[in-house]
């Protein structure tokens, strides 16, 4: 009996081993500095379609957030906007992508007079591209807020795993000065 119990034991902690370093590999997905950034095509807060590729010759801060209008998110967003002018003198083009419709970014942008470029992902397409972690809250699913720094030639140079919405902006405008002087 005790060696049946055992066997048991061995094979639970072998699938405890097994289940932890599959679900490790699983959550370590997020495309990393080097990679070269997948292109991809979203529709804008105006309908139009945003080609990555179009941007080529320029800084793209690429950045995911959870949900058009949330506190959070609109700080982000905002501080986005006040930075834009320093932005586009560093060469670079701001895009925000989220799991929200374009109605939704039409209405948000409208209100809050957000110029820059919002993206509709409500499939996931790029968000999976990138392995942008999506928590999953019931039938409401929100991408984290991720953002990626893709370099002229379409590298990415730099992930953040944002975690103050406050200082982001200042971030990714000091990581930006730091690469171009290189």
């Amino acid at each position: 009996m005790f060696r049946y119990f055992a066997g048991v034991a061995a094979v639970l902690a072998l699938a405890a081993v097994i289940f932890v370093a599959v679900r490790a590999h699983a959550q370590d997905t997020t495309l990393q500095p080097g990679t070269a950034a997948p292109d991809f095509s979203l529709p804008s807060q105006d309908g139009s379609p945003v080609h990555l590729s179009s941007y080529h010759g320029k800084w793209v801060v690429l950045y995911f957030y959870p949900k058009d209008q949330t506190p959070g998110c609109t700080i982000e967003a905002h501080n986005f906007q006040r930075d834009q002018a320093k932005f586009t003198a560093l060469n670079a083009v701001i895009l925000g992508v989220s799991l929200d419709s374009v109605k939704s970014h039409q209405q948000w942008c409208t209100k809050d007079n957000l110029t820059f470029k919002m993206l509709a992902d409500p499939e996931h397409k790029v968000v999976d591209q990138y392995g942008v972690k999506v928590n999953n809250m019931g039938i409401v699913k929100f991408a984290k807020r991720t953002t990626f720094l893709i370099s002229p030639n379409g590298v990415i140079t730099k992930v953040w795993a944002v975690s103050d919405v406050q200082k982001h902006s200042d971030e990714v405008q000091a990581e930006l000065t730091a690469e171009q002087h290189k």
